[in-house]
Formats: C-alpha cells, structure tokens, sequence
C-alpha cells in the first residue's frame, strides 16, 4: 500500500474535493489503498497516520458499506467526515435508510486528516456487528 504513489495518481481530483473527502474512481490501481472492508470489519481495525495524510477506504466486499465518523470520537478542531458527505452523524444515519452513503464493491473513500488525534469511526449498516475501526493522527 503505497499512499503516496495513490495521491500522486489522484492528483488535482482529489485535492479538489469537497471537505477533503471524495469517492474515489475504482478503476485505481487494487492494492493503492488503506483500509479494506470485509463483509463485517475494516481491515486494518486501526491505522496511524501524519497530519495531513489522506486515508483511503476500499469496498473490498460485496456487501455495502458507509464510513461514518462517531462524531463524538474524533478531536474537537476535526472535520467531520462520511461517506455521502453527510456533516453529522446524525444526518448521517438518517439518510442510510434510503442507502445515501452507500459505497459498494470496488468503490473508494479518501478523507484527509489536518488536526492530530484519534478518530474512530463506523459502518452504519454493520455497527451492530462490531464493524468499527480508528484512524490515529499523529505530528
């Protein structure tokens, strides 16, 4: 997994996004990204990061998935981030009942994170089964 490499790539697209998350192209390269999904768990469960670092999601199971920030349990200072674009977890969840901020197979998420600290985060449809994982930000 070679992050860098993988934002070279993106370029421009990717550093024009909206709140510095994006659903990536999944014609990108296999095996340029993070964190995978299985059919109930992020793979890596944990990642460390630098400030600044774009962290990228892949949809590695069939099943669809969100990546959805627990807005309590993540800094302060922090962006919230989900896949949709959603700017709560609240808003959130209640738009998963219509599958908004569904990312399925093969689809990729990317957010950038500017503000150190730990982020933990979660896959609406799949939270019951422990699908949670944290994202460590570090200077």
């Amino acid at each position: 997994m070679n992050r860098r490499r993988f934002l070279a790539a993106v370029g421009a697209g990717a550093s024009a996004t909206l709140a510095g998350c994006s659903v990536i192209d999944p014609s990108a390269a296999a095996d340029d990204y993070d964190v995978g999904m299985t059919a109930e768990a992020f793979r890596p469960y944990e990642i460390t990061v630098s400030v600044g670092d774009t962290v990228v999601w892949d949809n590695t199971s069939t099943r669809a998935h969100s990546v959805t920030a627990y807005e309590e349990e993540i800094p302060a200072e922090a962006e919230y981030f989900a896949t949709g674009g959603f700017d709560s977890e609240a808003a959130a969840r209640e738009a998963w009942d219509g599958n908004e901020g569904a990312i399925t197979n093969g689809q990729r998420f990317s957010h950038t994170f500017e503000v150190a600290g730990d982020y933990t985060y979660f896959c609406i449809p799949h939270e019951g089964a422990g699908m949670v994982g944290v994202v460590r930000v570090e200077e």
